[in-house]
């Protein structure tokens, strides 16, 4: 059955690519021009990635595992969607750099990439369309070189708590729930005015499953933050800061978190 899951949601992703590549949100034109995707709580977490080699899980049409080959990163990206790894493999070949892409499941990533890496990442909106996250964990321990560094900033599993197809989000969903979350509804977070149907089968994950899961695999973990200021303004009436980031008014949850963790 999560083969179905699986299938649905590349189905969905496949056809996101191509509202997505012409959105405003991923500023296609700008990123050609040389501008980077990247936010900074990423850029510095992970720091100087000149010379060394990296993996990006769930790198949907390569713009940041791009943004990092520009910094000097030897870069290999994985993505579900075939559209969405076709694009990435244009736009590397465009921009003349030097970034592989591959088109698999995320969870089989070992059977598809047989490289070890320096560091794995992954970012914003990942680990929610993965059903289990004790293979994602043991799979990023096997891609790590020794000393290596695997980093995520994700959104905060409180945001996923809520069902936003409401006028008014409404709490719904369980902090940690077993059971698949189906949604169906028209446009998507960076072109919300689309008439694609996205339909999408996701999960939820606390923090103590997404730490488990990494510490199960043999990984040490550096650190855990967690923030009340997100880099993407995808969630209703979220409030813009000096900084350039979005608020809740009233801050009640984080909506982000950082977790970075080291291969002993």
């Amino acid at each position: 059955m999560k083969a179905n899951y699986f299938d649905v949601n590349k189905a969905t992703w496949n056809e996101k690519v191509k509202v997505h590549a012409t959105s405003p949100f991923y500023d296609m034109q700008s990123f050609k021009k040389g501008n980077s995707s990247l936010k900074q709580y990423e850029l510095l977490a992970i720091g100087d990635v000149k010379g060394k080699s990296m993996l990006h899980l769930q790198c949907h049409f390569g713009q940041d595992t791009l943004s990092w080959a520009r910094l000097g990163a030897k870069c290999t990206g994985v993505d579900l969607s075939n559209e969405g790894v076709d694009l990435a493999k244009t736009l590397n070949n465009e921009l003349s750099l030097d970034a592989t892409f591959v088109c698999c499941n995320v969870l089989e990533t070992s059977k598809y990439v047989k490289e070890t890496f320096d560091i794995v990442f992954t970012s914003y909106g990942v680990i929610g369309w993965l059903p289990d996250l004790k293979p994602w964990g043991q799979m990023i321990a096997e891609k790590l070189n020794k000393g290596g560094s695997f980093y995520m900033v994700e959104f905060h599993p409180i945001v996923w708590m809520f069902d936003y197809l409401e006028d008014r989000p409404v709490m719904k969903y369980g902090y940690m729930q077993d059971e698949v979350i189906y949604e169906e509804y028209e446009g998507t977070y960076a072109d919300p005015n689309s008439k694609m149907i996205s339909k999408e089968s996701t999960w939820n994950h606390g923090l103590s499953e997404v730490v488990n899961a990494l510490t199960h695999a043999g990984l040490r973990i550096e650190f855990l933050n967690e923030y009340d200021e997100s880099p993407y303004n995808i969630l209703p009436d979220l409030v813009e800061t000096k900084s350039g980031n979005y608020i809740l008014k009233d801050k009640l949850y984080p909506l982000i978190f950082e977790i970075k963790a080291t291969k002993l």
